[in-house]
């Protein structure tokens, strides 16, 4: 069945229904003067469940019943792979608003969420008990970048604020450093610059490169921005996409930027040797007839001898490429099928790969050791939303791996996921190889 990327026929047209119908019918919950409300997870009804095997294309209901407010709480471990066991292991219900971005410190053992709300809260591992929020005065939250202790965020005012932070014990502080474009003390020179160097829609992700100290911002006005730091001065600006920018990331070996739009392109970027500018490397687009889908997010892997890129669709396809060693150019290495609707979010850790879908699903895909070969092991299921975005972090390296996994959807839940992998003894096939892929 080929999937259409229209409101009117995408999830999120029910949700929306869904949406207006709670809000014009009165509600028996009690009202708490609280940020975030709790109730009994038991109460949770799960929709219908996929069969044992993780590969079944079972369509999911459409419509299924509004999320209630739940705790952070345990659910029963699930076995859907011999080689894989997770289950939810805290999940909370926001009144502030849907969360948009997430964003880990496994170095400071925190966790960043931003939502609609002006305020970005802080979360501390491994119990995520709640630290504290940033507060900031400029709209919502749109997207969270963090290294070492340093915190980027963007906001509803096309402005990017820096904050530093410190961990101790029982303690989380904060101070916000800059904003970008830097305001000047004079209205007129101020005004100048940001003309000049803001963005002139949302900034819709960020990307750091720790070896430069540079920050990449991309916006819906469809340019990237590169910012040095150290000055806080944007040092390059170009047009990217034909259409907004939905996602970046960038290869801290090498300095490659990756981007993707809702042109349906995945495109790769280069530094000028010495100066600031970039150059286009590579533009990757699908070849098919009418199935030029938005691509809304892309996940980068890298090891010491390989490097996958994967690019998730409106269709709900998640492609991936293989970087050759010797040209270092990117060849198409297939699709990986399972998701029945638009493909919202990618995270891309060890073998793993973690993607978010407007289906309400979480998958888990592991990719077989030295080669191309992908299998889905497992299928989360828990949200009652599009799945808005994804991030992990390895929590036990030993026989058995273990990562945490936070997902957060349009319903207003954040969920935190354990999902423990045992050594690979077999792969299952579930990449559907295709070469309609070119590289231009």
């Amino acid at each position: 069945m080929e999937l259409e990327f229209y409101r009117r026929n995408s999830l999120f047209h029910f949700i929306d229904i869904d949406r207006n119908n709670l809000i014009e019918s009165p509600t028996d919950s009690p009202n708490i003067n609280t940020d975030h409300d709790v109730c009994d997870d038991e109460d949770l009804q799960f929709g219908p469940s996929l069969s044992s095997s993780p590969h079944t294309t079972t369509m999911l209901t459409l419509m299924p019943p509004p999320s209630p407010e739940s705790p952070w709480t345990l659910s029963p471990h699930q076995t859907p792979s011999p080689s894989l066991l997770y289950h939810c292991i805290a999940s909370l219900y926001r009144r502030e608003g849907s969360i948009s971005s997430i964003a880990v410190s496994k170095q400071q053992g925190v966790v960043f969420t931003g939502s609609e709300s002006t305020r970005v809260r802080v979360w501390r591992q491994p119990d995520h008990i709640e630290y504290g929020c940033l507060n900031a005065t400029s709209g919502e939250v749109r997207a969270i970048a963090t290294h070492g202790n340093m915190l980027f965020t963007s906001h509803k005012d096309h402005k990017i604020r820096m904050w530093n932070f410190t961990v101790t014990d029982h303690n989380f502080k904060s101070k916000k450093v800059s904003s970008l474009p830097k305001t000047s003390s004079l209205p007129l020179l101020s005004r100048f610059i940001n003309t000049k160097q803001q963005h002139k829609e949302c900034i819709s992700c960020l990307a750091y490169y720790k070896t430069d100290g540079l920050l990449y911002t991309g916006s819906h006005d469809r340019t990237v921005k590169a910012w040095r730091l150290i000055t806080n001065h944007c040092v390059d600006s170009f047009v990217a996409h034909e259409d907004n920018v939905n996602a970046m990331v960038v290869n801290q070996d090498d300095g490659c930027v990756f981007t993707c739009s809702s042109d349906g392109s995945v495109k790769l970027w280069r530094r000028v040797f010495r100066e600031n500018s970039h150059t286009l490397t590579m533009t990757l687009k699908c070849q098919f007839p009418n199935s030029n889908y938005p691509v809304n997010a892309i996940a980068l892997n890298t090891s010491s001898n390989s490097c996958f890129l994967y690019s998730g669709s409106a269709d709900g396809t998640i492609s991936f490429w293989e970087k050759e060693k010797l040209t270092h150019r990117f060849n198409h290495g297939g699709f990986l099928q399972g998701h029945h609707f638009s493909v919202l979010c990618l995270v891309a850790i060890e073998k793993l790969i973690f993607s978010g879908s407007e289906d309400t699903t979480i998958r888990v895909w592991r990719r077989e050791e030295g080669g191309c070969f992908h299998e889905c092991l497992a299928v989360l299921e828990g949200h009652r939303g599009p799945v808005r975005c994804l991030a992990a972090c390895l929590e036990i390296e030993k026989v058995v791996k273990g990562f945490l996994v936070y997902s957060a959807s349009l319903d207003q839940t954040f969920k935190v996921w354990s999902v423990k992998v045992s050594p690979e003894e077999g792969m299952g096939l579930n990449c559907y190889m295709d070469q309609h892929w070119d590289a231009m």
